[in-house]
């Protein structure tokens, strides 16, 4: 049983990493799964403050998650149309993958930008919103990578220091 919670662990710490740049999964609760089915693992003695601190971390993350861009978008003048509008960008770079790795930038910001035209006459306004709106999303995007990164080094060191065995004839070093 241990072993298949310690590769489900990990498997949804991996997926919580993809999850930190993909709206539709919330990458940060994915990886404290992770961390708890760690802990459900007779291997890794139970650590309820250590649990405790990194759930509120995340549940943290994933509420900054909706208010950094709205605070970029209102920061430089801009509305919800431009917050909605990289929301479509970015699925559009994720559903499409065109101009590759250039996509997940562009298509955001295209998206922004068109959502703020829509809601603006004045061009130049749409353009400085749509920059405000496209660097809450990377704020965002960049925060939830780099707790979700930090969570996988904190499994990675916790199956470490405990020696999980990663199978039955594997007992540890």
């Amino acid at each position: 049983m241990d072993i298949l919670l310690l590769f489900f662990g990990l498997g949804l710490m991996l997926v919580g990493i993809v999850g930190s740049f993909l709206p539709a999964l919330p990458g940060t609760p994915l990886s404290w799964v992770g961390l708890l089915l760690l802990h459900l693992t007779s291997a890794v003695p139970d650590d309820w403050t250590f649990l405790g601190i990194t759930l509120a971390v995340s549940l943290l993350v994933l509420a900054l998650d909706y208010f950094i861009p709205i605070l970029g978008t209102k920061k430089f003048g801009g509305s919800k149309g431009g917050v909605i509008g990289t929301t479509i960008g970015l699925l559009v770079a994720l559903i499409f993958p065109i101009l590759g790795v250039l996509g997940i930038i562009i298509w955001p910001f295209l998206g922004a930008l068109a959502g703020e035209l829509m809601n603006k006459t004045n061009p130049k306004t749409a353009l400085k919103a749509a920059f405000g709106s496209f660097l809450g999303f990377l704020a965002g995007t960049f925060l939830k990578f780099m707790v979700t990164l930090v969570f996988l080094w904190l499994f990675l060191a916790k199956v470490w220091e405990h020696r999980v065995p990663l199978f039955p004839f594997f007992k540890g070093a």
